[in-house]
């Protein structure tokens, strides 16, 4: 099977998977977010998949989001007096801290960093939650979008002739 077929089943079926476990009532009760998970699945990819990549993909769209939360509490607090500059000033920097720490190994990537910090203040406005309080559930749902992502190129990868094009070619045609 070409890889493009099988990346198409295998991302398929995970996907009824990821949805479907996102929406029971156990998860549901800690506001874990499948669109965060769904992210998270595609940065797998982008920072090349395998191993690395999930690493990658966790770590930072993790920082990103720790990041967002900071930003989000500093433009409350501290940077308060700066009126309507507090929020764009708290962006800002949080913007520069994630390309800054680019240089550190595994938060590579600046973009799956400020896909962490956008999903974080999608959670704190869209929920209403305190900032320190969205942080866990935004992590774990990167976590899981990320382990599906491994899971959906291993399931791929099994599905693809050996000597064909792999998950991360068919998924990332232009960076594998």
């Amino acid at each position: 099977m070409s890889a493009y077929l099988a990346l198409t089943v295998a991302v398929g079926v995970l996907a009824v998977l990821d949805t479907w476990l996102f929406g029971l009532a156990a998860l549901a009760a800690f506001g874990l977010q499948v669109w965060i998970s769904f992210i998270s699945w595609g940065t797998h990819f982008q920072a090349g998949g395998k191993a690395t990549g999930t690493i990658t993909a966790i770590a930072c769209m993790s920082f990103g989001a720790l990041v967002g939360m900071v930003a989000v509490i500093l433009a409350g607090g501290a940077f308060a007096g700066l009126g309507t500059m507090a929020v764009p000033v708290a962006v800002g920097l949080g913007a520069a801290v994630i390309v800054l720490a680019s240089k550190v190994p595994y938060l590579g990537i600046p973009p799956i960093g400020f896909y962490g910090f956008a999903s974080i203040a999608a959670v704190i406005l869209l929920k209403d939650v305190e900032a320190t309080d969205a942080l866990v559930p935004v992590v774990i749902s990167i976590i899981i979008g990320a382990l599906f992502g491994f899971v959906s190129e291993i399931i791929t990868n099994a599905m693809t002739k050996p000597d064909g094009e792999t998950a991360e070619a068919a998924a990332d045609p232009g960076h594998a």
